[in-house]
This record gives C-alpha cells, structure tokens and sequence, in this order.
C-alpha cells in the first residue's frame, strides 16, 4: 500500500483543481448531466472481435485498413511486393508493410518453422534504418540467406535502392518513388542456399516480426504544456519516445495518428490537446509508470488497431489494461486509472436535502456479481501465444452467493503475467465491491465535487460516477462504492509460469508418423446401425511433402493382413471399418507415403486394448426418440403459452389508455340487476417517425350471475423501419359456475430484414369440475437465411388437475446444417393403420414393440433372430446357429 500514498496524493491534486465547474453553472444557469463513462465488467460475453497484441495473419492486397501497433507485439504484416531473379530464380525478395506511422525498430529475433531465431545486426547498404541475417542462415562468408532490410516509417524515408536495382529489368519493378512514407516496413531478401534450405529439409519460411510500436507523443516531457518539463513537441514526431503506457497509448489513440501529406486521420479519434482532459491523463501516466512491490511497473500493454476498429472498444481495451474507467468531463475526454484516492470530502446529512428521494443499494443482487473469475494474457514465452491465468475465486463469496458464478475476462492485450494477473484480480474486487447510491446533496456540497473524485459517506469509501444538475440547480450524485483496498498487492499471487514450447521435429527427419495407437470404436451405419471399426492416431506431421498414412492391421493370432489409408496426415485420426469384424482383438502398424519419395519406416506394432464391439442397433433411434420427444415438450409448452396468457393479453390490449395517435371508442350497455349486455369497439392510430399502427378491438359480453359469454377480437396492424406485422386473435368464452368452453384462433404474418413468418392457430378448451380437454392445432411457415421451413402439429391434451394424457403428431419441413429435410411423428399409446379390410390384421406399434402379421421383405439387417419358444438363435454378427432340444 505504500507506493499508493504519492498516487492518491497526485490524483487528488489533479482532478480536484480549480472552480470551473461553479463558473459554468453559475455564469449559464444551465442544466445539464454530465456522465461518467464506467466501462464495468459484466457476465456478458465478449464481443466477436479479440484486440491483442497479434496480427497473426499475412495480409494481401490493397483493401486493407490502415493499421498500426501501440507497444510491443508480433505481426506477419502485409504483403506489398514480391519478385525474384538470378539464375533459377535462386534469389527472391518481399516487401511486408508492419504498421502505418513512425516506428520504434524490431525486436532482435524472429519466428520461422515454429522456433525462435536470433536476428544479427549486419551494416546497412542504403536507405534503410537496420539491416539483419538470422541467425543458422548465416554461412562461413559472413553472407546471410536470409536478409532483413528495416524502415521505421519516418517522414522522407528513402527508397530501398537495393530492391530498385534488382527489378530493374524484371516485368515486377519496385519504383523508385515507392518510398512508403509513413509506413514501417521491411524488405525480405531471400537466397536459396542449397545446406541452409534443401539440405535441411527445410522450404520458404513464414516470418513472425516482433516489432517496437509506435512513437508516441508524451506530455508529460513536453515544457510548453502546463505540468509538462521536456524536449517533446506534439507537432514534431522526431521528439517522440516508445513506450508501452496504456494512458499514453490512450491518448495518442484519442489525438489520431494523422496522414503525412493531407493530415486527416488514419487511426483514432482525431482530437485536439483542447478537448482532452490533461490532469486526469498525468495521472494515469504516472499511475503506470509507478513501480509495485515486484519491481514491475503497475500497467503495461500492447494492442494492434486498425482504421474501422470501433473507438469505444479500442479505448476500452486501454482502459481494462490499467483497470480503468473512461471519462468524459465537462465535454473533456480523460481517464481514470485503476488506482486508490485520497477522498476529498465527507458526505454528512447535513449535505443531503430531507425533502428529495435517494436511492440506496449497499449490496447488489447476486446476478448481478460473479465469484469466479478466469482469462488468458498473451504469453511471449509461448511465442505470443494466448495463455490462462490463475482464476480469482473467494469460497466464502461463493457459499454468499449460494452457488458458483463464473464469468471470464481476456487481457490479450497484455503480455506479461504478473500484470495480468493483477488486473484479474482488480477486476475481481470491483465486482465484489458493488454498492450503488443516487444521492440528492445541496448546492453547496455538489458544486465542491466533480465526476470521477473520491467521496466519505456512510463511513464507506464512494467514486462520484455520475453529477447532474436540474434546471433549478438541484445536484444529485450516482455513487459507487469504492476502496484503496481493491488495488492492494497483498494476496495477489504472481502471474503463471509459462514454459516455452519444444520446437518441432525437423520434417526431414522423419521416416514415420510419430505417437501411432490404435484403439476399437464403432461408428454409426446407414440404417442406424453402430458397427465396429478400427481408429487410428498419430501426431499430425508438420511436414507438407507427407501425403498420406498408410495403416497395415491384422487379427490377433492370424497371418492375413489388411490395409488402409489416409490421404490428409495433418487430421492425426482415421477410423475404417474395412475388413474388421466384431469381438476380434487387432494388431496394427503405420508408414507413410511422400512425395518426393524417401527413406520411410514402420511404426512398432500396437494392439487395440479391448476387442471391437457386437454390430447392433443403437444410437440412431435413440437420437431419434430424443428429437421427438423433445419436440412433443415443445408442442405442449406452445398449448400452455397460448390457453393461459391469450386472455389477459387481450384485455389488457383493450383496456390499455396510454398516448397514441387518435382513439375512437364506441360502447353500448344494458344492465339490469347483475343481468348485463354490452359492446364495445374501439379503433386506433398511432404514427411516429419510426412506426405506424392501426388497431381495431371488438368486445361482446353476455352475463347473469355466474353465467357470462364473451366474444373478444383484435385485430393489428404495424409498421417500422424494417419490419411489417399483421395479425388477428380471436376468443370465444362460454362459462357457466366455472364451467368453461373456450375457443381461440390467431393469425400473424410477419415480415422483416431477417426473414419472414406466417403462422395460425386454433385452439379449443373445456373445463368441467376438475376435468379437462384441450385441443391445439397449428400452422407454421418461416423463410430466413439460414433455410425455409414448415410445420403442422395438431396436439390433444385431458385429464384432472393431478393427471393428464397428451397425445398428436406432427409434420415438418426443416433445415439441418444446411440441407433440407422433411420428418413426421406421432405420439400415442398405440399406433394403428389398417386397410378397412376385416381379413386383413392391422399393422400396430404399441408399448415399444411394432407388431405385424405378414411382411414381404426384400432385405433384413439384423443382429439376432431367435424363435418364440426359445429353440433356435441365429446370431448374424457372429455367424452362429444354435438349436436347443
């Protein structure tokens, strides 16, 4: 806790500065609500799209969005060049732009062929900024295979002479002017050295760059801003300095990185030093840069973005990584970081009006808190590679909570563990510490206090996350509830310990497949039978001149042999069911075929562990019977959501008085004693800029004591933007003494940019003393991108209020990974079809056994066929008979 006391001092200097606040309410008499934007952790999921410190993929083309790299992080970058020359084409080059804007340098290694090699710095030969070979490609001249030019992407950079000369005289020139001013790119120049490539076995390699990111503009070094004591200037990029500070990332991210020539902005938001909030951004640099306990410093990341990146989310991702909040103060955009404060006042009841409302919640709902918290970092030992952290979870939080609520949260943009594991669990204690409050306090006491300060109340520590004020100057303040104690070292365990992964085995080497079993399965036939097969793994080779896995298998104790094989290597499984019987144990072997041929050997021999299976009809009908009656729950949950809540929809839609358009009601009544007859119609109208609605409601009643009738229609139509509804629902009542008979009918067609639905339905029900009878029948047909499809269902439902029997059948047209099908069910005690013929038996399904006098049948499939008395058993699978006397 002690290297926090100068932070909160700082903080509470800088944000509490000055009366700027008092002079804007007072000198405009103005209302207005400025917000604080929390960024908070929730159970939702994470958006789609993972913003890391990896572009992982080589990018081709011209339509690519311009991007760039804040910190540290590795890239395949884009291709903008290719050519190739010398005798056999022996020598090639490529051009990869890595970022837009000026670049700090490269890392001094690279990944090729799944390893780590060293770069060599070597004496540059023109233009550029750094040259290098790689380390193992360097031969006993001093003359790498391997050359790597580097431009930092500095204005006026000069032209790669070099790679001009060599395509001088090629069809694919590198022009002259191709400068790429304001690009960071680097030059793959390439020769095919016979020991370094085809001795070793080894083909064009895929580069992964580690590179230096972004200069970026620092005003904390910078004299010429208040606060500020430096060289830096914002309009001059060659002051810039490196850095992996997610505030200063932010706020370079918030100025724009701008075009060199026309100025506009390629990446960011484009803003001026005028519209940021500079004392909140000090802060939160100073925050990052402080050194904790581990001799670290508190928040570094790094993040690739890109042009049609969304700015919330990028801003967002700096501020998870020093487990902040964005803030936008007073039209000034600032941050907050993760970080204690000192509180600036105590919030007394003298300071709160008795006559206006406050809303208190010192513990939120359990759904609203998780007590397990998991996610990954970027492992650069992992050859920048997603890794897990240790999960955050407190026992006594969960036996609190009454169950385990889990919920994770990535730091891609994080590379070192510790760091990561310090904002898991930051995160995990602002969770916790979830108090809310709207608080109306007086004038004197809200305009001494500004968003995103550190207030006392209650003996408790709160962060102002919300000020507003009325047109009366009435200030009301959202508070969260806060503690120093979340951003304490204490108890925060380091980061996981990530071991780098054994590079691969050079492919050349290989005369086999490598970690070859095999093992009894069985796989599911075309009539739903499971029969026994053979599955074979192996270690998937990383070697593309490996063109097939041949497997060689025979039977335990016999001499014939059979084979197969696999023509894609890289699946590391096959399973076959050629020439394997059941309830055999199998032995097996494997080699593999290349191209270009080469030395090739066989794996050891491997025995399946059990024999394979019996040949028998399993898994088909169960999916089957799974898919129904899952089907038939959902027809039953259809009845009950039409019978029990149509009714009180229709009143409610009739008796609703909220402001619409124009309202045309038209009733007539007639009552004499508790006799009563009426109708009552009602039309509306409703338009707005978005929706037009027309409404039309019928109701009719006839009732004398306990005896009533009612007729109820409504009938809608509606329009927005992109949807269109029309739809009509009937109800007819009959009761008498509780004794009732309804029927129900809904027709809805429907219309949007997703799809388009029609549907109708008719329902009938009967009650009588306990005793019911139910009756539903519907019609549905849906058109979307995902496929056409159509169903009938007509379900039947009776008994008492402790029992009930349900019967019906349905038919469907329906899509299934894309391809269209068609299926009907029935749901009965006992399934009949029969021709009308008395001489005929019918064919009946009933208790789980189909039931048939005669059958003509051209093939059966079976596994046993055994006689009524016992007497005979003809087991087909193992091609046995037996009769007993």
């Amino acid at each position: 806790m002690a290297i926090f006391t100068g932070i909160a001092t700082a903080i509470a200097g800088a944000l509490f500065g000055g009366s700027a606040l008092a002079t804007s309410l007072i000198g405009g008499a103005l209302a207005f609500g400025a917000k604080f934007a929390v960024g908070k952790l929730t159970q939702q999921k994470q958006g789609k799209q993972k913003h890391t410190a990896v572009q992982g993929e080589i990018q081709f083309g011209g339509d690519v969005p311009v991007g760039t790299l804040y910190g540290v992080g590795k890239t395949k970058g884009q291709r903008a060049f290719y050519a190739k020359w010398d005798k056999g084409n022996k020598r090639n080059a490529e051009v990869f732009i890595l970022a837009n804007g000026w670049c700090h340098g490269l890392e001094p290694y690279v990944y090729m062929y799944g390893e780590k090699y060293n770069l060599v710095a070597q004496a540059t030969i023109g233009n550029e900024v750094a040259r290098y070979g790689v380390q193992g490609f360097i031969d006993g001249d001093g003359n790498s295979a391997i050359s790597i030019r580097f431009y930092d992407g500095r204005p006026g950079q000069g032209v790669d002479q070099r790679l001009v000369d060599v395509t001088a005289n090629l069809g694919n020139k590198w022009k002259a002017t191709s400068k790429l001013s304001g690009m960071c790119y680097v030059v793959v120049e390439r020769y095919y050295h016979l020991e370094f490539f085809r001795d070793a076995g080894k083909g064009k390699p895929d580069i992964d760059f580690v590179l230096r990111g972004l200069r970026e503009y620092d005003p904390r070094k910078d004299s010429t801003v208040a606060g500020g004591s430096g060289t830096q200037r914002l309009n001059t990029p060659s002051t810039w300095v490196h850095t992996k500070n997610p505030a200063v990332h932010r706020l370079n991210y918030q100025l724009g990185l701008r075009a060199l020539v026309s100025g506009r902005t390629l990446i960011g938001e484009g803003k001026s030093l005028g519209q940021i909030d500079l004392a909140t951004y000090f802060v939160a640099m100073n925050v990052c840069d402080t050194l904790r306990a581990n001799g670290k410093k508190t928040y570094e990341c790094s993040l690739f973005v890109s042009g049609d990146d969304d700015h919330t989310e990028v801003l967002k991702q700096f501020d998870d990584a020093m487990a902040g909040y964005g803030l936008n103060r007073r039209g000034l955009s600032g941050v907050i970081p993760g970080a204690p404060q000192i509180p600036v006042k105590d919030l007394t009841a003298a300071d709160i009006p008795i006559d206006r409302a406050k809303d208190v919640q010192f513990r939120p709902s359990a759904f609203e808190r998780f007590n397990h918290l998991s996610g990954q970092f970027t492992s650069i030992e992992s050859m920048w590679n997603p890794e897990s952290l240790k999960p955050v979870y407190v026992n006594a939080d969960i036996a609190a909570d009454g169950r385990n609520r889990q919920t994770s949260i990535d730091f891609l943009q994080v590379t070192d563990p510790d760091i990561a594991q310090y904002l898991l669990n930051i995160r995990y204690r602002q969770n916790r510490m979830g108090g809310k409050a709207t608080v109306p306090v007086s004038r004197r006491f809200g305009l001494a206090v500004q968003e995103g300060e550190w207030i006392t109340w209650r003996g408790k520590s709160w962060l102002i996350s919300e000020w507003r004020a009325d047109e009366r100057l009435r200030i009301t303040l959202v508070l969260s509830e806060t503690s120093a104690a979340i951003y304490d070292d204490d108890g925060i365990e380091p980061g996981p310990i990530v071991v780098p992964p054994t590079p691969p085995i050079n492919p050349s080497l290989l005369s086999t497949v490598q970690n070859f079993n095999v093992a009894a399965g069985m796989i599911n036939g075309a009539q739903g039978y499971d029969t026994p097969a053979l599955v074979f793994t192996w270690t998937p080779p990383d070697d593309p001149t490996i063109t097939a896995v041949r497997f060689v298998y025979q039977i335990e104790g016999t001499t014939e042999i059979f084979e197969d094989q696999c023509t894609s290597p890289e699946d590391g499984s096959f399973r076959t069911t050629k020439n394997v019987v059941s309830g055999k144990v199998y032995n097996a072997r494997a080699t593999i075929t290349t191209v270009p041929d080469r030395l090739r050997t066989f794996t050891p021999w491997m025995t399946t562990a059990q024999p394979t299976g019996l040949q028998t009809l399993l898994t088909g009908l169960k999916e089957l019977q799974d898919d129904a009656l899952n089907r038939f729950k959902e027809l039953q949950q259809e009845m009950d959501e039409f019978f029990r809540p149509r009714l009180v929809e229709l009143l409610d839609a009739f008796s609703l008085e909220g402001a619409v358009g124009q309202i045309e009601r038209q009733q007539i009544v007639a009552t004499i004693g508790d006799a009563l007859a009426q109708i009552t119609e009602e039309r509306r109208v409703r338009v707005s800029e978005n929706e037009a609605m027309a409404q039309l409601l019928t109701y009719l009643q006839a009732s004398l004591g306990g005896t009533s009738a009612r007729l109820i229609t409504e009938e809608t139509v509606r329009a927005t933007t992109d949807s269109a509804l029309a739809s009509s629902i009937t109800t007819l009542d009959a009761e008498v003494d509780g004794n009732l008979a309804r029927l129900i009918a809904e027709e809805t067609a429907r219309a949007d940019g997703d799809g388009a639905l029609a549907s109708s339905i008719s329902g009938v029900s009967a009650d009588f003393n306990g005793r019911f009878a139910q009756g539903l029948v519907k019609f549905e047909a849906v058109a979307a991108p995902t496929g056409v499809d159509a169903r009938f269902s007509v379900l039947l439902r009776a008994g008492t209020n402790q029992s009930f029997k349900v019967s019906g059948f349905y038919v469907e047209l329906y899509t299934e990974g894309g391809v269209q099908k068609s299926r009907m069910a029935v749901q009965a005690d006992q399934f009949l079809v029969t021709s009308g013929n008395s001489r005929h038996y019918p064919l009946v399904y009933e208790n789980g056994v189909l039931k048939l006098a005669v059958a003509d049948i051209g093939t059966v499939n079976a596994g046993l066929l055994q006689s009524l008395n016992g007497k005979m058993k003809i087991d087909l699978n193992n091609g046995t008979i037996e009769i007993f006397s």
